[in-house]
């Protein structure tokens, strides 16, 4: 067993943050499927806000495996690193998918 997965601290903050990040993604998801059903009312314009959301919610898919080794190897050093790339894109995928809804109702 690797040291990032034998961190003495089982179940509790590498877990507790994959979980968090894990319903960010499935929010992600489901607000892609709502834009989907808006599709006949808003036209392809809303085609954008899927895409933002659905590769907002593939990139923390792609990178939670990544994130958690991170934070288990962090407790083992007993110095975790915040991953503020993570959080910074993911908040400007908040911020453009906010402008783009707007743009959207504006626009229809």
């Amino acid at each position: 067993m690797s040291a990032a997965a034998t961190h003495g601290d089982p179940g509790l903050q590498p877990e507790r943050t994959t979980l968090a990040w894990g319903r960010t993604m499935l929010a992600l998801v489901t607000v892609s499927a709502i834009f989907l059903r808006w599709l006949p009312h808003h036209g392809l314009p809303i085609l954008l806000l899927f895409a933002v959301s659905a590769g907002a919610a593939l990139a923390i898919y792609l990178t939670q495996r990544r994130r958690y080794r991170a934070s288990a190897r962090g407790i083992v050093r007993e110095k975790v690193d915040a991953d503020t790339s993570a959080v910074l894109w993911t908040a400007f995928a908040g911020i453009v998918l906010g402008a783009l809804g707007i743009a959207v109702v504006l626009a229809g």
